[in-house]
């Protein structure tokens, strides 16, 4: 068990580089209504590039924590309110792809996101016991979920691979999120590994995508293979 000071320190700045990360989700956000005022943007490109698949696990990771972070013992507030936030802002996102696109792909994300976090709020509303099983349930979960993230970022990556460019896909965001991630594999360390490995497990794999999309900005204004690539989409 470590010390509280350096649980309460290492919560502590998790919460604030969380608090960091909402900033670089919102600016995904604000990139999207930035690019629907554009009048160079055509109609449906408000979201260029932007992966349904995406921000579909990134919500669930989101929600799992939600979730998981209230069916420790004891309540974790570090994990849990912070993340609710975060759910919302990517609910939000799915939102606006879903308007952009009017997808029926876009629209089934949104419904199952939108329903999975009233199950989680009613969770929280409803459910004031906590037991090992649900415990083993939530870390259950959080594993699943980290192998949708690898996956669901590993196709964010194919579409800027595969076009060339990185179109509405916010660099702020991913440079935040690398940040909390960071901080989230230390609080994990702190909290020990019998109760942090589901933080530390999908941090890690949250914070190699992220140095990947990184590289993948710089390759986009370097690299004469993008160019082609953009070159080659524009003429298709």
């Amino acid at each position: 068990m470590q010390p509280p000071s350096l649980y309460a320190f290492a919560g502590s700045l998790n919460s604030l580089f969380i608090v960091v990360s909402l900033f670089g989700l919102w600016s995904q956000l604000k990139k999207i209504w930035q690019r629907k005022r554009d009048a160079s943007v055509g109609a449906g490109k408000s979201t260029d590039i932007l992966s349904i698949n995406q921000f579909t696990v990134s919500f669930l990771a989101y929600c799992a924590f939600f979730v998981y972070g209230y069916s420790i013992t004891p309540f974790n507030h570090y994990i849990v309110w912070p993340r609710l936030v975060a759910s919302l802002i990517a609910l939000a996102i799915l939102c606006e792809i879903y308007r952009d696109r009017r997808s029926a792909t876009a629209r089934h994300a949104l419904l199952a996101c939108a329903l999975l976090l009233c199950a989680g709020l009613a969770g929280l509303a409803f459910g004031p016991t906590f037991t090992d099983e649900k415990r083993a349930v939530s870390q259950s979960l959080i594993v699943a979920v980290t192998v949708l993230l690898a996956q669901g970022y590993a196709h964010q990556i194919r579409l800027i691979w595969r076009s060339g460019k990185t179109g509405a896909v916010s660099l702020k965001m991913s440079q935040f999120i690398l940040a909390m991630d960071v901080s989230t594999i230390f609080f994990a360390c702190v909290m020990g590994l019998p109760t942090g490995w589901p933080l530390l497990l999908l941090a890690c794999v949250s914070a190699t995508t992220k140095l990947i999309i990184m590289w993948l900005f710089r390759w986009e204004k370097s690299s004469p293979a993008a160019r082609m690539k953009r070159q080659a989409l524009a003429c298709g």
